[in-house]
């Protein structure tokens, strides 16, 4: 008598796997929706700001002109 047996996709640990698989790529799905829609709205926000990012870090002490002084001193240690 030939016994026969079940699919493997008709399986319990077949459809786990498959359950799993699902969820781990909806939930990946998801998350580049929400990373995609957060930095949407930062670009937005930062549209009036007109200074960059290198002219933000100098700090400008006296009254708005960078010194170049530095590339002509020679520091003996």
């Amino acid at each position: 008598s030939a016994q026969t047996e079940a699919p493997f996709y008709e399986e319990w640990w077949f459809l786990l796997v498959m359950a799993l698989s699902s969820l781990i790529l909806i939930l990946l799905v998801v998350f580049a929706l929400v990373l995609h829609g957060q930095s949407k709205k930062y670009k937005n926000c930062n549209g009036g700001k007109t200074i960059s990012n290198v002219e933000e870090s100098v700090t400008l002490d006296n009254g708005g002109f960078t010194a170049l002084e530095l590339n002509s001193r020679h520091l003996n240690i």
